[in-house]
């Protein structure tokens, strides 16, 4: 099978994209979809989206596992506050509700940033691939029960986080 430019463009993106949503930094971003590529070219892998992605997941959770002293700090550290069924579905009444709450991809970027980092990947797969809940758990290689629980709590906390930012 041959890979049209525009195809392969699609690819880098959609790795972009994920690798965005994990490190929440451009150039680690970027990084890390380069690092992806390079064990994906030598390991003579398939140019899929699931390969691509699976491999950005493995890179980052080497590299994280390497950085262990340094902490994730949320977008906007000098607001940081105290924070103490099933969503197969690609897209639901609560998820249209959701994006309403976001007026702007920098709001939306700071809202991010206070999940943590399994809690990102998972509303990054569901709500921009699209993927379903069963997809996203064979993709992580975890339980479907851990990623609706994390889907219900990434979702509890976005909400959270507009009521906060607009006095509700």
């Amino acid at each position: 099978m041959t890979t049209t430019p525009e195809e392969l463009d699609d690819l880098v993106q959609r790795g972009y994209r994920f690798a965005y949503a994990l490190t929440h930094d451009a150039a680690r971003a970027e990084d890390l979809l380069q690092d992806a590529w390079v064990s994906v070219l030598s390991a003579r892998g398939p140019w899929t989206c699931a390969y691509l992605l699976a491999a950005i997941r493995s890179r980052f959770v080497d590299l994280s596992r390497r950085q262990r002293g340094a902490p994730f700090a949320p977008l906007n550290a000098d607001e940081i506050q105290d924070h103490s069924d099933d969503h197969g579905s690609p897209r639901d009444a609560e998820s249209d509700q959701l994006e309403g709450e976001f007026a702007d991809s920098d709001q939306l970027a700071a809202a991010l940033g206070w999940l943590r980092v399994e809690e990102r990947a998972v509303i990054y797969l569901w709500a921009v691939e699209e993927f379903t809940a069963q997809k996203i758990a064979e993709f992580l290689g975890w339980p479907r029960g851990t990623v609706l629980s994390l889907m219900h709590r990434a979702r509890r906390r976005l909400r959270d986080w507009a009521a906060q930012r607009s006095g509700a």
